[in-house]
């Protein structure tokens, strides 16, 4: 486990949790802040074709409950990505992705421990 990238808002509860969890377990990573560095296109569909786009999506934050119904009852996953992007609040966080192949969604202490074996 060479490259250990966090995807996410550094202000997010759950993003302070996975942070603290990684640095309790010695394991190096680097934090991409989505407001700070953003995101692209490019890049969330790529995260879209390892995680169903649907999981990605963040329904339960205030973002997403904010968009107008009509967005909300026709989301296709073309729409549901360009909406993730212009808004990145929206993604749910962390997304880790180890070695540029292995994608993990959210953070759950028992997950992390079976995803970097501790």
């Amino acid at each position: 486990m060479n490259n250990v990238i966090m995807y996410g808002i550094k202000n997010c509860d759950t993003i302070k949790k996975a942070k603290k969890w990684l640095e309790a377990n010695n394991i190096n990573y680097t934090f991409h802040d989505y407001r700070v560095d953003g995101i692209d296109k490019p890049w969330l569909e790529s995260v879209v074709e390892h995680l169903d786009w649907e999981l990605v999506l963040n329904k339960r934050g205030t973002t997403y409950r904010q968009l107008e119904d009509e967005v909300k009852n026709n989301l296709t996953k073309s729409l549901a990505i360009d909406k993730m992007v212009e808004q990145p609040a929206m993604i749910k966080r962390p997304i880790v992705i180890i070695d540029g192949q292995h994608y993990h969604l959210g953070f759950k202490d028992a997950q992390y421990q079976d995803v970097f074996k501790a």
